[in-house]
């Protein structure tokens, strides 16, 4: 399966698999950041794929010491039976990437929440705001270098995120 996908990508992008992976569930395949809306394209209209689902898509901050971030991307084909992830690798000072919400539009969502969360870029995306958090949070609470705010509107923001289980209340027995 993975091996006729490959051709089908190599076939309309000569490069634009950098990498693979079959121990992977699903197998995965490394795009170039600049070809990943054509191959997901390509992917979702080719007759041997179509991938009419997009199942999630994530963003990896892989931190400051590698220079990194992913936007990693799951496939589903019904009637194809088919599953498979997608990955570009991004470069952390300014992750940005194509917007594959015209292709499947429920990375509407899903991007607005890795921008909200990561600060990763979709480009043409048709309404890139922040999802979870406030208009004007700072900052990317999933970076790795992400520093909480102590004060948001002058109100103390409070975390318990070094409290061991037993700290916390409602699970005591």
């Amino acid at each position: 399966m993975l091996d006729g996908i490959k051709t089908i990508i190599s076939s309309h992008f000569n490069e634009a698999i950098i990498d693979e992976s079959v121990a992977s569930t699903p197998p995965c395949l490394t795009i170039k950041n600049e070809l990943i809306y054509s191959v997901c394209e390509l992917l979702h209209t080719h007759h041997q794929t179509y991938f009419d689902q997009l199942s999630c898509l994530t963003g990896i901050d892989n931190g400051p010491e590698n220079e990194t971030m992913e936007v990693v991307y799951n496939l589903y084909s019904i009637p194809k039976n088919i599953h498979l992830m997608l990955k570009v690798i991004l470069d952390r000072k300014k992750p940005k990437v194509d917007s594959i919400h015209s292709i499947w539009r429920n990375a509407n969502w899903y991007e607005r929440e890795t921008y909200d969360l990561l600060g990763i870029h979709f480009v043409n995306h048709p309404d890139l705001r922040r999802i979870l958090l406030p208009s004007d949070w700072e900052g990317y609470p999933l970076r790795k270098d992400y520093e909480v705010q102590k004060y948001y509107h002058g109100i103390t923001v409070k975390y318990d995120r070094d409290k061991k289980p037993d700290d916390i209340p409602q699970i005591k027995e």
